[in-house]
């Protein structure tokens, strides 16, 4: 079995033995932020795999990686309650009223925690023996090799699958090929999560749009993201820029200075303006809200600028914000009102408190009656849901709306052309869900 617009190379959980087995499901849970759950909706996106575990007969032992405990520099392994995951579990128990034993498991000093299988063998023997309902295992990235090269990687892919008799990655967000997400394939049989199946699926609708097709993008840092946008330019009939992506875009067309925007932005956006010569594809939205402070709208600190009027070599404050008006004009209004599809990856503004324009956007993609409207990313759905509290409530059961739990993962897949070149995915497709020879 293998479901409609799936590669028939893409190994499924629905074809995985599970009876009896102890199945070690990677998830992506990195919902915490500074203790709490910020936004449960990634969680709840993997219920499916979990029940189809439990029905199947499986016993599960869950993992995710929450933040970043792992100095890039130094490589010490900070292991706190910030990047914990028991208020994931806490969740995840009260969602399920089933019990999940989360190990103790002390990091050696700050290089991470090592030697899981003998520390885990008489729990995992409890899971086999249904004494446990479930596992859930610390932060992955506080183990030592999750993120690493060499010996301490090949290590852990190994100890993890000790522990199991069949892989799920379900972690459509987590596209990086790190040991819990790509080296384990090479232990275990492995397979798609219900979730991930769903993800790659609905990518497709991104990659081949019913046109005209209209993507909203933002971000605080355009050189990482200049690749994905060659692509999406390349792919849309319309573009529209937010953030401080936006804020260099415009440095970048009208030879201005705004505070905050670095220069290796300001000339990696040049490259958009080049490519759009000639296309006109870059919508531009013509109001931004300037301020001198990053904090509020205090009174007479806020003002609206408009791109007509901005002056070269003139130095700008914050643009926090696109002022609401700006999407009333022809051929923005033209373009979200006429799109098959629109795939919005962007919060507009800074907020808190600079939320103005990104409700506006809400607002217009959700005017758009027959169009299919995907949306890709945590903030990007954080702020539908903090914003446009109503419409987020009815957009989530409406099938002309999609929420992509990776919007990372999204703009990573459209730079390479398909889902099936991310290497997590390319390593389930090579194992092929069969047991390692």
């Amino acid at each position: 079995m293998n479901p409609g617009n799936l590669d028939p190379r893409l190994p499924v959980m629905q074809n995985a033995d599970l009876a009896g087995k102890v199945v070690l499901v990677r998830v992506d849970h990195n919902v915490v932020k500074k203790g709490v759950v910020k936004d449960p909706y990634r969680i709840d996106a993997t219920l499916a795999t979990l029940y189809r575990v439990v029905e199947g007969g499986g016993r599960p032992i869950l993992m995710t990686h929450v933040g970043r405990p792992r100095d890039k520099k130094t490589g010490n392994i900070t292991a706190d309650e910030n990047t914990a995951v028991r208020p994931v579990v806490d969740y995840l128990e009260t969602k399920l009223s089933v019990r999940f034993v989360v190990p103790d498991l002390g990091p050696t000093g700050d290089q991470g925690i090592t030697g899981l299988l003998g520390r885990l063998e008489p729990l995992v023997q409890d899971l086999r023996d249904r004494r446990i309902p479930g596992i859930y295992l610390p932060n992955t990235r506080w183990f030592q090799g999750e993120e690493t090269k060499g010996d301490s990687r090949d290590r852990l892919a190994g100890e993890l699958a000790s522990l199991a008799d069949v892989y799920v990655n379900d972690a459509f967000g987590s596209w990086q090929p790190h040991a819990s997400t790509f080296d384990i394939t090479r232990h275990l049989p492995a397979f798609a999560g219900m979730l991930m199946q769903k993800e790659i699926t609905n990518l497709q609708q991104v990659l081949s749009p019913e046109r005209p097709f209209l993507a909203v993008v933002a971000g605080s840092k355009v050189d990482t993201k200049i690749g994905p946008l060659r692509k999406i330019h390349q792919a849309v009939d319309s573009l529209i820029l937010g953030g401080v992506l936006y804020n260099a875009y415009l440095c970048a067309k009208y030879g201005i200075r705004v505070k905050g925007v670095q220069e290796e932005d300001i000339q990696a956006a040049g490259e958009l303006v080049r490519m759009d010569e000639g296309t006109g594809k870059i919508l531009e939205l013509p109001g931004v809200v300037e301020s001198g402070s990053l904090s509020g709208r205090e009174e007479g600190n806020a003002c609206t600028r408009w791109i007509k009027d901005m002056v070269p070599e003139h130095s700008h404050e914050y643009f926090l914000d696109i002022d609401p008006g700006s999407f009333d004009t022809p051929e923005v209004k033209k373009a979200f009102q006429g799109a098959g599809t629109i795939f919005v990856n962007a919060v507009m503004g800074l907020t808190p408190p600079f939320g103005e324009g990104t409700k506006r956007l809400n607002r217009e993609v959700a005017l758009n009656s027959k169009a299919l409207k995907l949306f890709g990313g945590g903030d990007t759905l954080q702020e539908l849901k903090s914003l446009n509290p109503g419409l987020f409530l009815s957009a989530i059961d409406d099938p002309a709306y999609y929420f992509f739990t990776g919007g990372g993962t999204v703009l990573k897949a459209l730079e390479q052309g398909s889902p099936y070149d991310l290497e997590p995915v390319k390593a389930l497709i090579e194992n092929g869900g069969r047991p390692p020879a």
